[in-house]
């Protein structure tokens, strides 16, 4: 556990504890104030420093106020900013909800800022980006927290194949969009186009800075946008209305929970290939809130070599370590098989390996009124000489799913008079046999 306190002076220390919003004034104050008079100082009385706070005798109440004391980012002040702190504010179930999936991830957020020495507001934009939902998508097919297309996410090293996508991965994602944000601001020099190039891409907000510049216009956030689509002139005022509620939320009429500023979870190493609800169930969790701390994982199997880790909350990393060592079965119970041939069908596959095709559909997520193309790997349960065998790194690696619609039943051919007989036939002894059936196991 690596629980991040911060060392201040006793009079910070004593003036943040009174209230939040004395907190802020004092984020918000200069580092140094300008002398009131022009005495040299050599001539001026030495200033005697506040005596040292020990790390452990002051800590932040809770995360919202360890966001409160890194603000940095220059504030707005405008239309679009009044429009969305009376968005947020009058939407306290919204609030809430996200407050809650936050509580998870929040702290971890900020500590990572911190070590980055980045603005702690910033910790706030998984707000706008996906009110703190790991699962969200986009239209555009962004996925995650921070909300990474496919390309942009592959450029900061996400891993994205069949078993996992780290674009919701909660550590992978955070530390790709903090690296990000880091190379918008050393090529803007600017938190608030930082932002917009986020958001629009850093080519359109290098356009609109070079058309404003050729007209000896300022190159500003506010001066540009106007030349931004609006999600963009949108994005950067949401998040200054967020700022200004978790400022001061009495002010705005919003409650916030209490978030402990303490690690919510641990990273703990997999022993070898595992199963979603056996990890769940080690741990002593629900399997849904294993996969919020889990998201990234695709398939009902965890895999992947020594650097996959789980995360968990803590109390709940030792009871996995605990019950793991006492475990006597098999951690996994899926495999691969690769389609090696169109007459591969989903039923005859689930005969072969003692199944359902429901199971298999479900594991590999392929839709209904789909079939498998040649070239296809899908996960199938384990046969008994398959038990113990990891899948291997190249198949996570290379492996993909390919099918195609069903034929049309709309584009076949009409069924004939005897076709007809013999289908009402068919379904009229099924009927009788599945009552006759029933009436038997309930009797």
């Amino acid at each position: 556990m690596h629980t991040t306190t911060r060392t201040t002076s006793a009079l910070a220390a004593l003036v943040f504890s009174l209230s939040p919003a004395l907190s802020y004034a004092i984020d918000s104050a200069p580092a140094t104030l300008a002398p009131q008079n022009s005495m040299p100082a050599a001539r001026s009385a030495p200033l005697q420093p506040f005596p040292a706070v020990k790390a452990e005798e002051y800590k932040e109440a809770d995360v919202w106020g360890r966001i409160r004391t890194g603000y940095a980012i220059p504030d707005l002040d405008n239309d679009l900013v009044a429009k969305n702190i009376t968005w947020y504010s009058t939407r306290p179930d919204y609030l809430a909800r996200t407050s809650a999936r936050a509580s998870r991830y929040l702290y971890y957020v900020v500590q990572e800022l911190e070590k980055r020495n980045m603005p702690t507001e910033l910790a706030l934009l998984p707000i706008i980006e996906s009110a703190f939902n790991p699962q969200a998508n986009s239209s555009a097919n962004a996925a995650g927290m921070w909300q990474f297309v496919p390309g942009t996410g592959r450029d900061f090293n996400l891993k994205q194949n069949m078993f996992k996508d780290e674009r919701r991965g909660v550590m992978a994602s955070t530390d790709a969009a903090l690296t990000y944000l880091q190379r918008l601001y050393g090529m803007f020099g600017d938190w608030q186009l930082a932002l917009a190039a986020y958001n629009w891409g850093e080519g359109n907000v290098q356009r609109v800075i070079k058309r404003n510049q050729a007209l000896g216009k300022p190159t500003d956030f506010e001066s540009l946008s106007e030349l931004m689509p609006a999600e963009t002139r949108n994005y950067v005022p949401k998040l200054q209305a967020v700022k200004n509620i978790i400022s001061n939320p009495a002010h705005y009429g919003v409650s916030l929970p209490v978030i402990d500023n303490q690690p919510y979870f641990t990273a703990v190493d997999k022993t070898s290939d595992i199963d979603l609800t056996i990890a769940a169930q080690l741990a002593e969790l629900s399997v849904d809130e294993f996969k919020a701390l889990n998201p990234q994982f695709k398939r009902p199997v965890i895999t992947g070599d020594e650097q996959t880790k789980i995360l968990l909350p803590h109390e709940n990393a030792a009871k996995f370590q605990l019950n793991l060592a006492q475990w006597g079965h098999a951690l996994s119970t899926w495999t691969t098989h690769k389609i090696t041939s169109a007459r591969e069908s989903i039923a005859s596959l689930a005969s072969r390996f003692h199944t359902t095709p429901e199971v298999i559909r479900e594991a590999n997520n392929i839709p209904a009124r789909s079939r498998l193309k040649a070239g296809s790997t899908i996960l199938v349960p384990k046969t008994s000489a398959s038990v113990g065998n990891d899948i291997a790194e190249n198949v996570i690696d290379n492996a993909v799913v390919a099918f195609e619609a069903d034929r049309d039943p709309a584009k076949r051919k009409p069924m004939t008079n005897a076709q007809k007989f013999k289908a009402r036939a068919a379904a009229a002894i099924a009927n009788i046999k599945s009552r006759v059936s029933h009436k038997h196991n309930n009797g």
